[in-house]
């Protein structure tokens, strides 16, 4: 495994939020030097779902129809849901919900690579932070796919985690919206 502690995120970017009457779609665009084929199998495998994604399968998201259980990882609390695949076009669109929100993902042939697009249903206040969430998944991700590991980064752990705290504040800037007090802060004793 890579050295985790000299991981540090890359700039905003690949970024936009649209609003469509009260719901609000995060939009996510990152480049990534492997090809549709390898990228499809990490976004539908559980066995690589587990090295970078903000959630574990029960089995393949690759096939429409299959239904499958994503449990949260690092929840304060147990979280699981229940999912079918609306749509599993290899290696070109995946769609499914997650925990109630719409999940689409579309890969692109590069020059080699994969233009890699998820949209994401999410609450407006939440945004920024989901935006900063994803970014460090997709890093984790592509540092995966290249054969150098720096493991998993979500929920809590990605909130303690320097980077992500710096994502949020410019995700939040570049989307202009205020962003909750992340993480709350403990009541000062007096």
């Amino acid at each position: 495994m890579a050295d985790r502690e000299e991981y540090a995120p890359g700039p905003v970017g690949g970024a936009q939020i649209r609003k469509d009457g009260e719901k609000w779609t995060l939009i996510l665009v990152r480049e990534l030097r492997h090809p549709p084929e390898k990228v499809w199998q990490a976004l539908t495998e559980p066995e690589h779902l587990r090295e970078w994604a903000p959630f574990d399968a029960d089995q393949s998201l690759g096939t429409a129809g299959a239904t499958v259980k994503l449990t949260n990882v690092g929840a304060p609390a147990l979280n699981v849901s229940e999912t079918t695949v609306t749509r599993a076009d290899a290696p070109k669109a995946l769609e499914y919900k997650w925990g109630g929100f719409d999940m689409r993902w579309e890969l692109e042939a590069l020059d080699g690579g994969t233009r890699l697009t998820l949209w994401t249903n999410i609450g407006h206040r939440f945004i920024a932070m989901g935006a900063a969430g994803w970014h460090i998944c997709f890093d984790v991700l592509d540092h995966w796919l290249k054969g150098t590991p720096i493991g998993r980064i979500v929920g809590p752990d990605a909130v303690k985690f320097g980077g992500w705290q710096r994502l949020n504040a410019e995700y939040a800037k570049q989307f202009r919206i205020e962003t909750p007090n992340w993480p709350p802060q403990a009541p000062q004793k007096s």
